[in-house]
């Protein structure tokens, strides 16, 4: 059975001590998985009622609409008095429901009910006769309204005339702060918005807003306007992200409290009992057990294997045998029962054959051993749950062969993209690139300008927005119009762009697990300098999977992509900015550091999770299956990025082992895994080798190297220059390819060289030309083939030049008194 999501009813509660009457909730509910954070969402309380022009729950229309009139900020005497009119229509229609006070009648009447807007009482359909006089009545606290009713008529200018209303210093301070937060005009709106929309619902004062009272505000929202806009994309997000991000920076809130909204609905790791309750155990005896057996494993363990585990057998094993069986009540697992729940496991609930059974039917066996095996130190705690494993040996005879299978899918996975990667990269080079350009040409276009790029007419353009924008002095965003007449909001899409671009390359050059990707920061960046002045720069990979951290050497290609996310982060002179990385895995956040793959996303500025990478790649490959169908079928996923790596390291001659510590694989079996094309016997007789080397080496050549034996691995880095540009192969490793370096898949052709590989191509024309006049057929085939690998290699010198050049302001070594 699926996991039973938590909900919540994301209701606002009016408080009965501030109004004599009930509210019975009509906010509809919606389930959640963010039902359970670290901080319970619950309302605020008034420690003080919030009237600032006294109790006006029984005043006359004409001290209400006088009040409407002078609370009216910064408009024309004429529309003020509109103000006061509307108010006035708004109670005379409340005065035909029953109640003592307007709140009363306002709970009687279907506007106050939200059965109906502000609209459906103007005849002429407009609202605007009745819908500034509602916002007068929320602004000057007489009525409390609910946030259904609230989110309906989604009043503007609510913000300012509830600012200049209640007389709150507090809340003029927060609007201040709003006013210098580094965000757009669009989100400080939204800010005042939430926050004056809370205190009017919850009925308090700023000085009783919390992260609390906050956190329920949000729920309610997400709940409101998922009601009001079904199937909308934007009708499941979470409201209140900018304002608690104002609240925290101007120390309203407690210093204990999460940085910003995200981190407040993140619960973290749920304890075991949660893990274990998740799923239907009727047998309480046996949830008693399996709590114990998980507390037993805990300290031997991750949380994320944890988390598997519980699922596994709690679920799976367990809680399924209690849908067959629901009167098992011990280990004794009956053969036929058994054999049912073998069947069972074996097809997904979507009816697809289940791929991982095999490590639920391991689980499970190791559980039966477990307690058979601490028994034996413990059996007052542990004997009278053993009971004979129902999995027997003969289950898991063929489980290398299932592996091997599932090796050769991984194999044949790897084979089918590897050719389609290329297409990859150029697609997501020349969206960069166009929409970098596009964005730099239009930035330098004057308003409603045509101009022309790549061959296609554009127009610079201001929408409604922008101009609404422009009048009240706030920055506009650079957007154009197509020659099609599509409307393209530039910055937006090369924003979006250059972090696909920076992904991809990222991934495909560090051979990196997605999560490692993500990890990486400012502080994994390092250089080494040699003695004649050459810099060398390395990536310094965090421990993800293996708890192994490592350093790999960047390509010219990986430093490029790496300066360039730094240079984007700093470009306005500040360092790149600190922030918190859940891990969604282990559900814990990290320390403040640096990330680089990092983004601002509306008010907020987060780490790039890994799910976010794998909906970008299936969105790229979208996109490429309209011109190349083999895209329709295949898919790439993070993961396949590090496995193309790894066969492309092999298979050019790199040794396994070295390939193994680059990828901070333990075992060399995993990384031979992970090659998709490779001689078998090559790696049995090189394995054989090095055990056999390993065998005869004494202990005491494992020494601190001399400075004779450092000076040979300085001098091979020199002897790597050749002309044409620099060899990549490994240390200590001669050239394989007997020079022939324009064959070579390790040679790294410098831009320099461009004009030279032209002349080798004119002259590689002119001796197959006369191969082809003597009627040379293996001096053609041989001389075709070099022609190919060097236009392949100028084609990607000339891509690597198309890059813009990423200055990174590397300081120069300081001078020493002996140089002066």
């Amino acid at each position: 059975m699926p996991d039973r999501a938590r909900s919540t009813t994301g209701v606002s509660f009016r408080h009965t001590h501030t109004h004599t009457h009930t509210h019975t909730g009509d906010e509809p509910t919606s389930a959640s998985r963010f039902a359970s954070s670290q901080i319970e969402a619950r309302p605020a309380s008034a420690t003080t009622v919030p009237r600032p022009f006294g109790d006006l729950s029984a005043a006359t229309p004409q001290l209400i609409g006088q009040l409407a009139h002078d609370t009216s900020p910064n408009v024309a005497a004429a529309t003020a008095a509109q103000h006061r009119a509307s108010t006035r229509s708004v109670l005379a229609y409340l005065s035909g429901f029953e109640g003592s006070t307007w709140q009363q009648r306002w709970d009687a009447s279907p506007l106050g009910r939200g059965e109906i807007t502000a609209a459906g009482l103007d005849p002429n359909r407009t609202g605007q006769k009745y819908s500034v006089g509602v916002r007068a009545l929320f602004c000057l606290r007489v009525v409390q309204p609910t946030l259904l009713v609230m989110k309906k008529h989604n009043f503007n200018g609510l913000a300012a005339q509830f600012i200049a209303a209640q007389n709150d210093h507090l809340l003029e301070k927060y609007a201040a702060q709003v006013a210098h937060h580094d965000f757009s005009w669009p989100h400080k709106r939204e800010a005042l918005f939430d926050v004056c929309c809370l205190l009017a619902v919850q009925g308090v004062g700023f000085a009783d807003l919390t992260p609390a009272a906050l956190l329920h505000h949000a729920h309610a929202s997400r709940t409101a306007k998922a009601a009001l806009r079904p199937g909308k994309k934007d009708a499941n997000v979470f409201a209140g992200h900018a304002a608690w991000n104002v609240l925290h920076a101007m120390g309203h809130f407690p210093a204990s409290t999460p940085a910003t909204l995200r981190q407040a609905l993140h619960r973290g790791q749920l304890t075991l009992e949660e893990l274990v309750d998740r799923h239907p155990i009727r047998n309480q005896s046996v949830r008693r057990l399996l709590l114990d057996y998980f507390h037993r494993r805990k300290s031997d363990t991750d949380y994320a294997s944890l988390v598997h585990l519980v699922r596994h057998v709690a679920h799976h094993f367990w809680a399924r045998i209690e849908e067959i069986n629901p009167e098992q009540a011990d280990l004794n697992i009956p053969a036929d029962l058994y054999s049912a729940w073998r069947q069972q496991i074996g097809i997904r609930h979507d009816g697809k054959p289940r791929i991982g059974v095999d490590t639920i039917v391991i689980a499970v066996r190791s559980f039966y051993y477990d307690l058979h095996t601490w028994a034996a130190d413990e059996p007052e705690r542990w004997a009278p749950w053993v009971a004979s494993c129902p999995v027997s040996p003969s289950e898991l005879r063929g489980l290398a062969k299932r592996r091997r299978r599932i090796n050769e899918r991984s194999a044949d996975r790897t084979r089918l993209r590897q050719p389609l990667l290329p297409l990859l990269v150029r697609h997501v080079e020349e969206r960069y690139d166009h929409s970098r350009t596009l964005l730099e040409q239009a930035s330098a276009t004057a308003t409603e300008t045509t101009f022309m790029h790549d061959g296609r007419a554009y127009r610079r353009v201001l929408t409604e927005e922008d101009l609404t924008l422009a009048r009240g002095g706030h920055r506009t965003p650079v957007r154009v119009r197509d020659d099609k007449g599509q409307l393209i909001h530039i910055e937006a899409e090369e924003e979006t762009a250059f972090w696909d671009w920076a992904a991809v390359e990222t991934l495909r050059h560090s051979g990196a697990r997605i999560e490692e990707m993500c990890e990486i920061s400012h502080l994994s960046i390092r250089h080494y300098q040699r003695n004649n002045g050459e810099m060398v720069a390395l990536l310094v990979i965090s421990p993800s999977k293996t708890d192994r951290e490592r350093v790999i050497p960047m390509s010219a290609e990986l430093f490029h992509v790496i300066a360039s996310v730094i240079r984007r982060h700093t470009r306005n002179g500040r360092p790149v900015p600190i922030l918190r990385r859940f891990d969604p895995h282990d559900k814990v956040w990290s320390p403040p550091m640096p990330f680089l793959f990092q983004r601002k996303i509306g008010s907020t500025r987060s780490v790039i999770s890994p799910f976010t990478v794998l909906h970008m790649l299936a969105r790229c490959c979208k996109d490429l299956a309209e011109h190349h169908p083999a895209f329709r079928s295949a898919k790439f996923t993070p993961h396949d990025f590090r496995r193309i790596f790894t066969t492309e390291l092999v298979n050019s001659g790199l040794p396994i082992h070295i390939g193994a510590a680059l990828l901070g694989h333990l075992n060399i079996q995993t990384t031979r895994g992970y090659v998709a094309v490779f001689d078998e016997d090559v790696v049995r007789h090189y394995l054989t080798h090095l055990n056999e080397r390993r065998q005869l080496r004494p202990d005491h050549e494992y020494r601190d190297v001399t400075t004779d034996e450092w000076d040979e691995f300085e001098e091979h880095f020199d002897k790597r220059q050749v002309e044409l540009g620099a060899c990549g192969r490994p240390y200590g490793t001669p050239c394989h390819h007997e020079h022939a370096c324009v064959r070579c898949p390790m040679l790294q052709v410098s831009p320099k060289m461009i004009s030279r590989l032209d002349d080798l191509e004119a002259d590689l024309i002119t001796r197959r030309a006369r191969a082809h006049a003597e009627g040379w057929a293996g001096e053609i085939e041989g001389l075709d083939l070099t022609l190919q690998l060097l236009r392949a290699k100028r084609d990607d010198t000339h891509r690597r030049t198309q890059r813009p050049t990423v200055d990174l302001g590397i300081p120069t070594p300081r001078r020493t008194k002996e140089d002066q």
